[in-house]
């Protein structure tokens, strides 16, 4: 499965953006999620789905403000009240199996995106 992800950029703090990440092919039994990276921090689980029954989880950082979904092949994440601390290059990956398993461990992902930058000032 590959990933491309789109949708990142700037804006400035409480803003919105919208990412988006098409997948080569349908997923099932796997745990759809995003990371960030941001400059000289580890990579982080930011927000994961699962594909069967759309069981959805989000680090305390982005919650009630960050919104995963995914449509047929395509994975999103809505960013809204944007802070400068979710300054990062934003990743898609997919991780064989229920997000219970596989959590924000990135070991777990086997297919990652490219990446997207998104800069919030």
């Amino acid at each position: 499965v590959q990933l491309v992800e789109s949708g990142g950029g700037s804006v400035r703090a409480g803003g919105s953006l919208r990412l988006s990440c098409a997948a080569s092919a349908y997923t099932y039994n796997r745990c759809m999620g995003w990371f960030r990276q941001a400059p000289g921090k580890e990579r982080e689980g930011v927000a994961s789905i699962y594909d069967v029954d759309g069981f959805t989880a989000y680090a305390d950082s982005v919650k009630g403000r960050f919104t995963i979904s995914r449509d047929k092949k395509t994975l999103y994440l809505q960013m809204d009240i944007l802070k400068p601390e979710d300054t990062a290059v934003y990743y898609c990956a997919a991780a064989p199996g229920t997000c219970l398993w596989a959590g924000y461990d990135d070991s777990k992902y086997k297919y990652w995106g490219q990446g997207t930058q998104v800069t919030v000032s």
